[in-house]
């Protein structure tokens, strides 16, 4: 632990720094980050030129990696948008004074130091950063290797504003991206309060295995989209191809269709040449693969077990055709991450039905699961979309980024 022990010393030491800036001292910092951001978009791209070269354009995480001048304006976009959001500390959750004259209070506060473990996603060293100076946190980013270039100039910006603006450089820190590491960070209990991991299965279940620190999850996406058969089948087509084609490689982005057999080969007469125009590989189950060798689809395939609750991250997908409404619902609780699910329906007894009873961070009727998000849903930016039910759920941003603290002011009471 002792290549990574003095920064964990300073990120602890670096808290007062942090919490004790002021609203506008936090607003002001992030302003000027975002021009700086905007300023330095050329030797971003750059950098992140020398994770692209690493990475073969074919691999999905190619395109999480990818920043160009609109991902980095959005970037610095969402820098304001995080500033101008209400500091969610200092909240006076509730106050009470008891017969004894004891006055007591709830307050929001700083949760302290969060760590955050991710992937292929340089995006989110923004993201994180903001939120957690937003909120008076210091953060720990530990991003993949394949972003290790991008990461480190980033973090070399964010760190120049904080020392411009007189505060403890710490407040944000890369840490070393060797997985050798990994666990020294999940152990460190005595100097970081939280660990959020963002990326795949095989990650969030990696950290909650080995994590003495307690653990929010930001799970992985396996999203479905269930065309029940009173659907308006050209709306339900373009709801699909959105949910799947729009971007991939990200968390809700949808896998699998789930079509009701009443409507099966309309709907896959609809949206089969739609998605053959993205080169969308399908894996059909036994009821939809013969329908999309009939209509001579390109790339099909007969599905097993397996391209059910996977998550694609690509131009790939699976189709489920199921009998009625339970069927579907089951099938979705089967093989759910429960990160995003939507049901494309005209019938409002059975809509309120899957919103009521699918079991999720997010429900949608009618709609593409690819609005999941936390700047698209007001929140500025997001650490993750949490699929776990304590704490957070959902888009995790910026007011999930306190705890609570019980304040209580007397003059001498004893018990």
């Amino acid at each position: 632990m002792e290549s990574i022990q003095q920064q964990l010393i300073n990120a602890k030491k670096a808290q007062h720094s942090i919490s004790s800036l002021s609203d506008k001292g936090k607003q002001a910092l992030l302003n000027d980050l975002s021009v700086l951001i905007k300023a330095q978009s050329a030797e971003i791209i750059t950098q992140n030129l020398k994770d692209l070269e690493k990475m073969p354009v074919s691999d999905p995480k190619w395109d999480r990696l990818l920043l160009n001048e609109a991902r980095i304006l959005d970037l610095a976009t969402s820098l304001i948008d995080v500033a101008n959001l209400d500091d969610p500390t200092n909240k006076v959750l509730s106050e009470n004074t008891l017969a004894n004259g004891l006055f007591i209070q709830k307050k929001t506060v700083p949760i302290g130091v969060v760590g955050v473990i991710y992937e292929s996603r340089p995006n989110v060293t923004i993201d994180v950063a903001a939120l957690c100076i937003r909120s008076g946190n210091v953060c720990l980013l530990r991003g993949g290797q394949d972003a290790y270039h991008t990461n480190l100039f980033i973090v070399s910006l964010i760190q120049r504003v904080l020392i411009a603006h007189g505060l403890d450089k710490n407040v944000v820190q890369q840490l070393p991206g060797d997985r050798k590491y990994i666990l020294d960070i999940l152990q460190a209990e005595k100097y970081i309060d939280v660990i959020i991991p963002r990326g795949s299965n095989q990650l969030i279940e990696f950290v909650r295995k080995n994590a003495l620190v307690p653990v929010i999850e930001t799970g992985a996406g396996v999203c479905h989209t269930y065309v029940e058969n009173t659907a308006k089948l050209a709306e339900a087509a373009a709801i699909v191809v959105n949910a799947k084609v729009s971007r991939p490689s990200v968390c809700n982005a949808l896998d699998t269709i789930v079509v009701d057999k009443a409507v099966v080969e309309p709907f896959l007469n609809l949206v089969a040449p739609l998605l053959s125009g993205y080169n969308v590989e399908i894996f059909a189950d036994e009821r939809s693969f013969p329908i999309l060798e009939q209509l001579n689809y390109p790339q099909v395939n007969k599905a097993t077990e397996e391209d059910f609750g996977r998550e694609f991250l690509d131009f790939k997908c699976s189709v489920k055709v199921v009998d009625d409404m339970d069927e579907a619902l089951s099938h979705i609780a089967n093989f759910s991450s429960k990160h995003s699910e939507a049901i494309v329906t005209e019938d409002l007894i059975k809509a309120e039905r899957f919103l009521n009873e699918v079991d999720a961070a997010v429900v949608y009727l009618n709609a593409s699961t690819r609005f999941t998000d936390g700047q698209v849903f007001g929140l500025g930016a997001e650490i993750g979309i949490s699929t776990q039910k304590l704490h957070a759920r959902g888009p995790f941003a910026l007011e999930k980024l306190v705890t609570e603290k019980w304040v209580v002011r007397g003059e001498g009471q004893v018990r």
